[in-house]
Parts: structure tokens; C-alpha cells; sequence
């Protein structure tokens, strides 16, 4: 909260003689656009659960789609205030749905690893998107993917060496099927991001190209570990893209927030529907299982 407070007072500094160009950004985007932005992020989480089916399935868990879709649902609202919240209620959600068909809890915390680790690898890969808008070195981003390189290399041939307890969730990334499912649905999620950060840009009037959006995705997914909330979609579309103009990326920033805030209560709003139906469903199978025994009671004699 502190680090929210923190973040919007400094992005509130910079606005300070520039209110009007911030309104103006905000307000010239379109319903329509909003609401393409929203559907580009419920697919992503939608294509980001779908990744960690694959893992937690690969670990071991039996879990259906529909359930583990409802976890995912709920986690995806609460990762809007911590990424860290998020994975946390995700697998407590799970863990409470259907513990007898998911992995316990260590296994189902190491199957966001190697999530994670494709998400890492596809940041390293572009991370010359950074070079010009951070002022990195040039050979920072070769560095880097060399290093990701090597660290998935190591991290498949741990997971084919041990294969219980905890290290059980790492069993997506001891076959080429298994990681090549994962990385797929991962790839998609991430090109939906892509294209909501591009639709967001250019609707504020900010001249972004697909590397820049691109850019702006890797700060944003690298900052969401620290505790500064929703801001920081605002603060990683100003630090990569502020000679744009601070107004107008600040306002795309600020719509990354509000339409990724929209595609998670979507998400959340179907799963806690989904579960009331679902139970609505079951308490009325058993009454109607319960009744005819009832009246068989009933007509049964007495001695």
C-alpha cells in the first residue's frame, strides 16, 4: 500500500502542470478500445491457466479444467494488488476445491517454475527492447539470454533427476511434449499482452511500435513483484516511453491498469458464479436423491 501511495505521488508530481493532456489522453480513447484492451487480458489469463494445467497435471494432479480455472480466476484479481497474492490464493483456492486431485501445496508452488522460466526466457530474448529506453550496454541482453539458456538447460535435467516431493512440480519440463504445450499457451498469453499494450499506446496517441510495447510488458511483469500495486503499469509505460511525452503515457499507463483490472474481475466474476451454480446444482441433486428416501420412510410400516 505504502509503495502505491509512493509510486502515484511521484507520477501525480510530474502531471502536476500537465492535467489537461492527461485528461485529454484519457478521455479520446473509445468504449470499444477499453473493451478490446479487457478482452486482449482476460485472454491471456485464460491462456496462462491453461499453462499451468499442463504443469500442475504434469505434477501429478488430476484436477478438471473447470476447477482449476476457478482457482485461477480468483488468484487473477488478487494478483492485481501482489504477484505474490495472486500465486498464493490461486493454490489455496485450489488446495480447498479438490484436494484429493491436485499435488500438495510445495509441488503446486514448484509448478509455477517452470512457467516462470519460459516467461524469463522470453524476456531475455527481447530484452534489446530495454537497451535504448533504459540505456543498458549492448551486450547486457546477449549476456542475459546466454544466462537463461544455461539456467534452462539446467533447470530440465534437474527435474528429470529428481522427481518427488516439492521437485515433483517441475515434471513439465522433463519432456519435449510437456514443454512444448507449456511454452505454447505461455507464447499466446504473451501476444495477447503485446497487442493490448499496442491498442492502449496508440489510443492515447503515443507513436509505440511492437518492440516498444514489447518493452514496456518485460518492466511491467518486472516491477509486479514489488509491493506498488496497480501503479505499476503507469510507472513502467513512463520509464520506458516518458520522452513520448509524460501526459500521454501516463494515461496509457493508467488504462493498462484499469483494463487488466476489468479482464481479472471478469475472470473472477465467472468463477465465483461458476461455483455458486455449481453448489446451487448440488444442493439440488441431493434433495432431489433425499426425497424419495423420505417418502419411502414414510410408507414404510411400523413395527
Amino acid at each position: 500500500m505504502l509503495g502505491t501511495l509512493l509510486v502515484s505521488a511521484a507520477l501525480a508530481y510530474e502531471l502536476a502542470g500537465r492535467r489537461a493532456q492527461f485528461a485529454g489522453a484519457l478521455l479520446a480513447v473509445p468504449i470499444w478500445v477499453l473493451g478490446l484492451a479487457a478482452a486482449c487480458h482476460l485472454t491471456s489469463l485464460l491462456t496462462r491457466s491453461e499453462a499451468w494445467r499442463v504443469s500442475v497435471h504434469a505434477a501429478g494432479g488430476s484436477v478438471s479444467r473447470r476447477v482449476l480455472f476457478r482457482a485461477a480466476g480468483i488468484g487473477s484479481l488478487a494478483s492485481v494488488l501482489s504477484a505474490q497474492l495472486g500465486v498464493a490464493a490461486r493454490i489455496g483456492v485450489l488446495r480447498r476445491s479438490a484436494p484429493d486431485a491436485c499435488p500438495r501445496i510445495p509441488a503446486l508452488i514448484a509448478a509455477e517454475v517452470p512457467i516462470l522460466a519460459v516467461e524469463a526466457m522470453l524476456a531475455a530474448l527481447f530484452m534489446f527492447t530495454l537497451v535504448g529506453p533504459l540505456g543498458l550496454p549492448v551486450w547486457v541482453p546477449v549476456l542475459v539470454i546466454a544466462g537463461m539458456l544455461v539456467a534452462l538447460c539446467a533447470l530440465g535435467r534437474f527435474a528429470r533427476r529428481h522427481r518427488l516431493g516439492l521437485w515433483q512440480g517441475l515434471a513439465a519440463m522433463r519432456n519435449l511434449h510437456g514443454r512444448g504445450r507449456l511454452i505454447t499457451f505461455v507464447v499466446l498469453g504473451v501476444l495477447a499482452q503485446i497487442a493490448r499494450n499496442l491498442l492502449i499506446l496508440h489510443a492515447v496517441g503515443v507513436d509505440a511500435s511492437v518492440f516498444d510495447a514489447i518493452a514496456v510488458l518485460i518492466v511491467t511483469v518486472s516491477l509486479s513483484p514489488l509491493p506498488i500495486g496497480p501503479s505499476v503499469g503507469a510507472a513502467a509505460t513512463v520509464l520506458i516511453l516518458g520522452s513520448h511525452g509524460i501526459a500521454a503515457t501516463a494515461a496509457g499507463g493508467v488504462l493498462l491498469t484499469v483494463t487488466g483490472i476489468v479482464g481479472a474481475l471478469c475472470f473472477a466474476g465467472w468463477a465465483c458464479g461458476d461455483q455458486a451454480w455449481t453448489s446451487f446444482r448440488g444442493s439440488g441433486s441431493v434433495a432431489a436423491v433425499a426425497a424419495p428416501a423420505v417418502e419411502l420412510s414414510l410408507l414404510a410400516p411400523t413395527s
